[in-house]
C-alpha cells in the first residue's frame, strides 16, 4: 500500500514542472481522488495543493538564485505570470525573489515526502463496522474557516452563540440510537482543504423525522446509505489530543491495514463524556467508507 503512495508521491515529484495529473496520482496509489486527498492531507499534514507548491517554491530557489527572469521560472513551474509566482514565492520562503538573492538570505525548503511503515501495532484501535438506512443531520450550522493545528476561534464563537433552547429542540427531534447526537458534523470542505479554506459546521443530531418536523433555523443534511467505521476515542488525561491523534490513526494506520477507502459525507465526531476540566472523556469519530475492489 504504501509503496503505491510512494509510486504516486514520484510521480509529483517527475511533474512539478508540468500540470499534475491528481486522478492519475490516485490511479497510481488505487484509490479515489477523494480518498487520495484526504489521506494525503492528513499524512502529510498539510493539502496536497499546498505540498506540490511548497515542493515547486523550493525546486524553483535554484533557478532564482542564477538570476533567471522570473518570468521564465513562473512559466516554468506552472504560473501564470511573474506576480502569481512571486506570491507563491512568498508564502512559502517568507520573502521575494528579489530578497532571496540577497547574500545571507535565509530560505524554506519543503523536503520530498517519503512515507514509511512504522506501525508495530503495539496500539489498539477499537473500532467498528456499522451500515446505516438513509438519514438526515439536523442543527445549527455555519460556514467557518478550516484550522488545521489549535483550537478553531470561529467554531469556539457559534457555541457561544447558540440560544438555551438548542439543546431542548435537538432532543426533541433526535430519534436513532446511532448516531447518538448531539454531535459535531463537518462537510462541503474545498478540494483540497486547505487551511483557511471554508467548510460547512453544524452541530446536531441524527433523525428520520419528516422535514417538517425540524425547526426552519435548523440546517438539514441529507445523508444516504453508507458503510460507516466508528472509532472509539477514550481517554483518562489529554482528551483533546486524543480527538487529534485519532484522526492520523484512522488514516495513517487503519486504513493503509484495511480495505477500506473514505468517501463524500459528513464526517461526525461525537463527544459522549467529558470531565468538568475537558482533560478526560470519550468520543467516536464516524467516517463513512467503502470496500476497496
Amino acid at each position: 500500500m504504501l509503496e503505491r503512495w510512494n509510486d504516486a508521491i514520484d510521480l509529483i515529484e517527475a511533474d512539478l514542472e508540468g500540470e499534475i495529473d491528481v486522478p492519475a496520482l490516485a490511479r497510481t496509489a488505487v484509490t479515489s481522488e477523494y480518498h487520495f486527498r484526504r489521506v494525503f492531507s492528513v499524512l502529510a499534514g498539510m493539502p496536497l495543493s499546498e505540498y506540490i507548491r511548497r515542493r515547486r517554491m523550493s525546486v524553483a530557489v535554484a533557478d532564482v538564485l542564477e538570476g533567471t527572469p522570473l518570468v521564465e521560472v513562473a512559466v516554468r513551474y506552472g504560473y501564470g505570470s511573474a506576480d502569481a509566482f512571486r506570491r507563491a514565492f512568498v508564502a512559502v520562503h517568507g520573502l521575494t525573489p528579489e530578497q532571496a538573492r540577497r547574500p545571507g538570505a535565509v530560505l524554506t525548503a519543503q523536503p520530498r515526502l517519503r512515507l514509511r511503515l512504522t506501525i508495530e501495532g503495539s496500539a489498539s484501535m477499537r473500532h467498528r463496522i456499522i451500515d446505516l438506512e438513509p438519514f438526515r443531520i439536523a442543527g445549527p450550522g455555519v460556514r467557518i474557516p478550516l484550522v488545521y493545528r489549535g483550537p478553531n476561534p470561529d467554531m469556539i464563537a457559534f457555541h457561544r452563540s447558540l440560544p438555551p433552547t438548542t439543546a431542548a429542540e435537538l432532543a426533541a427531534i433526535s430519534d436513532m440510537d446511532e448516531p447518538a447526537g448531539p454531535f459535531s458534523v463537518s462537510t462541503d470542505f474545498a478540494p483540497d482543504r486547505a487551511d483557511g479554506s471554508e467548510f460547512h459546521y453544524v452541530y446536531g443530531v441524527a433523525t428520520r423525522r419528516p422535514a417538517g418536523d425540524i425547526p426552519e433555523s435548523f440546517d438539514t443534511l441529507e445523508v444516504p446509505a453508507h458503510t460507516w467505521v466508528v472509532f472509539e476515542v477514550s481517554a483518562e488525561t489529554g482528551f483533546f489530543d486524543a480527538l487529534q491523534q485519532v484522526w492520523a490513526d484512522a488514516y495513517g494506520d487503519w486504513f493503509p491495514s484495511h480495505p477500506y477507502r473514505t468517501v463524500a459525507a459528513p464526517e461526525i465526531l461525537a463527544v459522549h463524556e467529558r470531565s468538568d476540566d475537558g482533560d478526560a472523556g470519550r468520543a467516536e469519530l464516524w467516517l463513512a467508507v467503502e470496500r476497496q475492489s
